[in-house]
């Protein structure tokens, strides 16, 4: 006979299955639309690269603990309630789904993060009242909201501005652009470098200290620069149409690699970590302010995302990869870069910070690098007006939900 606790576990997996898809079907636009936009890559090949790399990024290097409030904004005291807490994982998680899935039918990228933040704050209230919810670290996540696409809209700027500086404005562009590559693939290998063993579960496995990290960083992206180097020039044996944007094709189509894969270890557990917390409740009857999270688990969520990626990934795929502005190579690895950067940076400050916002400020940074009118700001404005509405969305939805499982079960 199947128990209660077994069909919320159900209804636990189905719903982590649905945000997972989610992802996919939304944040893929951070790793793969300014490839596809500047026409390094196809949507076919972009689904297919992202789809692996998503999967791979979730099962290996995704954190095998999770915090069982995303973000710290709603406090655990909630938790102590089995009940309550079973209710408020599975309305959390079904009402960041369905925001995440009208935002995606809109072809409009929102943060699948502040999703997960704005429906746990929906249980929270309705499980213990406004007294359980940090109202200071949600001022940081607004905040968020300015400070991810203005890093980002300031390092995609000045990134295109050096190449044009650099390469495009200077004669025999193409073999400068050559002789200049290692120093922007070893900019881009560091920053990479950073992301995945600077302060992170995976540096902490290996046992590798921040200076360490750094250290490796700073020796191994210069020789990662100068081999890349050599490979290009093999590539295109010196045969050079339109050289300058293609030698830069190939770079950004490694750095949109890079944003995937991190994607897939960051973002899944916006959907495994509620589920995660079911998981555990079923099994145990309770759980911590952390819970370990099996590795079926996160091949779960990566599977998730994949789906969501080969199904309806186009969509905002498009809309950050050509409504906004048009972009070249040199202007997609640009954005790639900042929104790289800008989560490296502001992740080791402690910053809340979106890889969907940081995506869209650098292409707007490139974007007003070449003139505002090159910008589409009706675009931008829709973008925003969603970012915007994510949270409250979020947790009204959850709010509802969660009194419609009190009110059944």
């Amino acid at each position: 006979m199947i128990t209660s606790e077994y069909i919320i576990l159900i209804l636990g997996y189905l719903f982590g299955f649905y945000m997972s898809w989610n992802i996919g079907a939304n944040d893929v636009a951070n790793s793969m639309a300014s490839a596809v936009g500047a026409k390094a890559i196809t949507i076919r090949q972009a689904i297919i690269i992202a789809a692996i790399l998503n999967v791979v990024g979730a099962t290996f290097i995704g954190a095998h603990v999770t915090n069982t409030i995303r973000k710290g904004i709603v406090s655990t005291e909630i938790l102590s309630d089995p009940q309550a807490a079973l209710r408020g994982g599975l309305a959390a998680l079904l009402a960041a789904a369905l925001w995440v899935s009208f935002a995606t039918w809109k072809s409009l990228p929102v943060s699948t993060t502040h999703s997960i933040v704005g429906a746990m704050i929906g249980f929270g209230i309705m499980a213990g009242g406004p007294a359980v919810i940090n109202w200071g670290k949600l001022a940081a996540v607004v905040m968020s909201w300015i400070i991810s696409p203005v890093f980002s809209l300031l390092i995609a700027f000045s990134m295109f501005k050096l190449i044009v500086h650099l390469i495009l404005k200077r004669p025999e562009s193409s073999a400068r652009a050559l002789a200049l590559a290692p120093f922007f693939i070893g900019l881009a290998f560091f920053v990479v470098i950073l992301s995945f063993l600077f302060k992170t579960p995976l540096g902490k496995n290996l046992s590798i200290t921040s200076s360490t990290a750094l250290l490796l960083a700073l020796i191994a992206s210069p020789i990662l620069g100068w081999g890349a180097k050599r490979i290009l020039r093999q590539i295109l044996q010196k045969r050079y149409q339109n050289g300058v944007e293609e030698i830069f094709r190939r770079i950004q189509i490694g750095t949109s690699c890079y944003v995937a894969l991190a994607q897939g270890a960051n973002d899944v557990a916006n959907a495994i970590g509620p589920l995660a917390v079911i998981y555990f409740l079923v099994k145990t009857g309770s759980v911590g302010a952390t819970v370990p999270v099996p590795v079926f688990l996160l091949l779960f969520g990566g599977i998730g995302i994949a789906c969501g990626i080969s199904m309806a990934g186009y969509r905002v795929m498009d809309t950050i990869g050509t409504r906004i502005t048009n972009l070249t190579n040199t202007r997609g690895f640009s954005v790639d870069f900042a929104a790289a950067s800008t989560v490296l940076l502001a992740s080791k400050l402690g910053l809340p910070v979106s890889t969907t916002h940081a995506a869209v400020g650098g292409v707007l940074g490139v974007g007003l690098a070449g003139g505002i009118d090159a910008v589409n700001f009706r675009v931008v404005l829709q973008i925003m007006v969603y970012w915007v509405l994510t949270v409250p969305a979020a947790a009204a939805t959850s709010m509802i939900i969660f009194k419609i499982l009190q009110l059944t079960w």
